[in-house]
């Protein structure tokens, strides 16, 4: 009797981890991840459909607080999060905007990834369903002035491998993730930046 009733526990719990959903997994990603690394390829479509620019290149995150996105094609363009200050650095325009961590990065993208794990605090969550092979959330600002709409996560058993963010624009950035690395080492130089000599330095 014992045995049976441990098999039917043991059938029930697993028939609710199968059945976990979208929202469940990020809680469980945001849990269980410190730091991340992966190549992306992005996609920015036009509010018309039309499709304005696609890049890509390489983003790190150690939470809580530390990202680098590092777009590498078709320009280089760097986003640092060191827990303090966002550093976005453009050595085309030999030009770097700073700002303060929590106004740049509470109710973005960034938060969702890099940020704590109470992302109820500045996130609205609802699950969006599957497509694509894919669980999908959705992400509500409740911050006014975050610049996005919505975000999406699309999520492969417990891996992240897409996000689709819609700003105030009605511009669609698509985001697919490869390489994904959960965990690995790395070097907290990463997460640091000195803006470098003649350079303009706009901001906080």
């Amino acid at each position: 009797m014992i045995r049976r009733t441990l098999l039917a526990t043991a059938c029930l719990l697993a028939a609710q981890a199968a059945d976990a959903g979208a929202i469940d997994k990020l809680h469980q990603f945001l849990e269980s991840t410190r730091t991340v690394r992966a190549d992306f390829a992005q996609t920015v479509v036009a509010k018309n459909g039309r499709q304005a620019q696609t890049s890509s290149g390489v983003m790190m995150f150690s939470r809580p607080g530390k990202f680098r996105w590092q777009i590498e094609k078709p320009y280089s363009q760097l986003l640092v999060g060191d827990g303090e200050k966002v550093w976005l650095h453009d050595p085309d325009l030999r030009q770097v905007t700073v700002r303060n961590a929590g106004t740049a990065i509470g109710g973005t993208p960034a938060a969702l990834l890099a940020g704590d794990s109470t992302i109820e605090r500045n996130f609205i969550l609802r699950e969006a369903g599957d497509h694509d092979g894919l669980e999908w959330i959705e992400a509500t600002p409740k911050a006014q002035d975050s610049g996005f709409e919505k975000v999406r996560l699309g999520f492969a058993h417990k891996e992240l491998r897409a996000m689709e963010l819609l700003d105030s624009l009605g511009q669609t950035t698509l985001l697919r993730f490869a390489r994904f690395e959960r965990n690995p080492q790395l070097a907290p130089s990463l997460f640091r930046f000195v803006p470098p000599a003649n350079t303009d330095v706009i901001g906080e």
